[in-house]
């Protein structure tokens, strides 16, 4: 029989705040945090969701906040928040059986550009030193296991707008195989530099509201026209939930289910009909021993960009008929954060099963299309029983879907 596995621990740092509670009053309130970003000032799309009074230097000490790029100074504040939540003692555990994994979708564009600006300057001595170190992707999960002193398993998944997801999923493996008792994992993602702007509107992703930031996010809305840049991170602790009953630890969800797989469609669009999304989530659903039925709620990708939510809600109406669960999609309050929006979405999963609410879809108004899911608008929605989907998908068709349940 396969070991359950447990959450027991979750840490946060989006736009809606630096804690779960912070994070749940925000969501419920369902209200956009899109806002003017000094950063993007005279760009074609000025406007992202923040994540605000983050002081570095007082979380981390001023050497080590001055050591890593933003992504990594969000994963090291999630990351003890996750912890100190799941009574762990990182000096007392068992360092080599305690893995990190955390999914990151790009580098650190931002140190990148600051250091090729130097070079472009023909000021080559001027590159820090610290610029690769501080950029590689799997630096948040390293940073993460030199401050707490994980010695297990170290390093990142990289699977775009599913890597923080996908990382959930990876762990879940670790610890089904024996090779880990304790895996914190999750995602971080800081990318709302003048190049990712720049890139995502040449695509035509990213919505184009100057005039009202805070209309511009709203997924599964007939009148979506793009996602707006986020940023942010959230990591798990996961367990055997025999090891976490053990310790003594409360069980807060249990990772019922996961499943993954690829469109191999396109390099950037989803296929048209979500056929892929469907196969996840159905393999998600088959993992958990669940049926659409027990599904109580979902939470969805909803990036509020056309095509990928028209893909999501064909995929979702041909797996719940017209018996949708509640669905929510918190891109609409906190935008898109990328590499770390699945990580993000699984933390708020549980939250809303913790909580029994489902908080609503920032300015929805009304769908389009032969799609009739069962959008959360307006106030959050009291649910009973305690099994929520979150899905997960991103560029080059990758697709994720993670179960977990409170009963």
């Amino acid at each position: 029989m396969r070991p359950e596995i447990a959450v027991t621990g979750l840490g946060l740092v989006t736009p809606a705040g630096h804690t779960a509670e912070a994070n749940w009053s925000a969501l419920c309130r369902g209200r956009s945090l899109a806002a003017p970003d000094p950063e993007l000032a005279g760009l074609p799309v000025d406007f992202s969701c923040q994540v605000t009074a983050f002081d570095a230097a007082a979380e981390l000490g001023r050497s080590l906040a001055r050591r890593v790029d933003r992504f990594a100074q969000f994963a090291l504040v999630a990351a003890r928040r996750a912890v100190d939540d799941a009574a762990l003692d990182p000096g007392t555990w068992p360092a080599e059986r305690v893995g990190v994994v955390l999914g990151v979708g790009s580098n650190s564009l931002s140190t990148y550009v600051t250091e090729f600006g130097h070079l472009g300057a023909d000021r080559p001595e001027r590159v820090s030193p610290l610029a690769l170190p501080r950029s590689v992707p799997s630096m948040a999960a390293g940073e993460v296991a030199i401050d707490l002193g994980a010695r297990g398993p170290n390093f990142t998944t990289s699977s775009a707008c599913a890597s923080g997801a996908t990382a959930i999923g990876v762990a879940r493996d670790l610890l089904r195989s024996g090779t880990c008792d304790i895996v914190l994992a999750g995602g971080s993602e800081s990318a709302r530099s003048r190049m990712t702007a720049t890139c995502f509107t040449r695509m035509r992703a990213l919505s184009r509201r100057r005039e009202h930031p805070q209309l511009a996010s709203r997924p599964f809305d007939a009148a979506r026209d793009g996602f707006v840049l986020g940023e942010g991170a959230a990591v798990l602790v996961l367990e055997r939930s025999a090891h976490a009953r053990a310790r003594g630890a409360p069980i807060q969800a249990v990772l019922r289910g996961y499943g993954a797989g690829a469109d191999a469609h396109h390099p950037v669009s989803p296929h048209p009909d979500g056929a892929g999304a469907e196969r996840v989530i159905r393999a998600a659903l088959e993992d958990a021993a669940c049926t659409p039925a027990d599904v109580t709620l979902v939470h969805a990708h909803g990036t509020s960009t056309p095509l990928n939510d028209a893909a999501e809600a064909a995929a979702l109406t041909r797996v719940f008929g017209a018996d949708s669960p509640p669905v929510t999609a918190a891109k609409g309050v906190i935008g898109h954060a990328l590499g770390a929006a699945g990580a993000i979405q699984a933390a708020y999963t549980i939250l809303a099963l913790r909580h029994g609410a489902v908080p609503p879809v920032a300015n929805f108004e009304g769908q389009d299309g032969d799609h009739k899911l069962d959008i959360v608008a307006g106030q959050p929605r009291p649910v009973t029983g305690g099994t929520g989907l979150s899905c997960s998908f991103g560029f080059g068709g990758q697709n994720t879907a993670l179960m977990f349940t409170t009963d």
